[in-house]
């Protein structure tokens, strides 16, 4: 008889969206390690001294930082469901690209107009994956109704809790992050097939 033989490998498949889980990852251990100064040192963006070389590496970094391992979660485990899916379609440098372009745009946002608001996590990111996802299956002149229903529904939903719910979450990230997301889906099937952003 036979022995039936199961090989399998672990392959790094999205190799963007797995470092950037890493990342945050290790931010996250890093900030219980220091009792949440790595978080405030690196890891989130507030309004600080323009002559401080690490504000402007806050711009960006707030993104890797996460107040505990249930926010690191929640924003993780959308990005690992629809991160890879857009690395194949669109490509790493875009995904890059996307990611960063959301980072700084929530950061100086938050720099600029919200002063005594400290903004971390990766949820600005996960709205600007969640968006671009509704692009993946446009075609020329037409508006997916999956990006109607997505831009209804969470972009909707931001504006709602922006105004009426009192909580510590930055609506106004999320909408950045979508409005990025968006943007970049409709530029990059638009003028390029998938090829790069920029």
């Amino acid at each position: 008889m036979k022995k039936l033989d199961f090989k399998f490998k672990i392959s790094f498949n999205s190799p963007v969206i797995l470092s950037f889980t890493i990342m945050c990852f290790i931010s996250l251990i890093i900030n219980q390690v220091t009792n949440g100064d790595s978080n405030v040192l690196l890891f989130s963006v507030y309004r600080s001294s323009l002559l401080e070389p690490l504000t402007y590496f806050r711009f960006i970094g707030h993104i890797f930082g996460h107040m505990n391992f249930n926010h690191f979660i929640g924003n993780i485990m959308l990005i690992l469901i629809v991160g890879p899916l857009l690395e194949e379609k669109y490509g790493l440098h875009n995904i890059i690209i996307i990611i960063l372009i959301t980072a700084f745009i929530t950061g100086i946002v938050n720099y600029i107009f919200f002063p005594n608001t400290m903004l971390l996590g990766a949820s600005g990111v996960v709205f600007a994956l969640i968006l671009l996802s509704s692009f993946t299956s446009v075609k020329e002149g037409a508006i997916p109704l999956t990006f109607v229903l997505v831009s209804f529904i969470y972009i909707g939903q931001q504006i709602y809790n922006g105004l009426f719910v009192n909580d510590n979450i930055s609506n106004l990230s999320h909408i950045l992050g979508g409005l990025v997301g968006a943007i970049s889906g409709y530029v990059i099937n638009k003028k390029s097939n998938g090829k790069l952003l920029f």
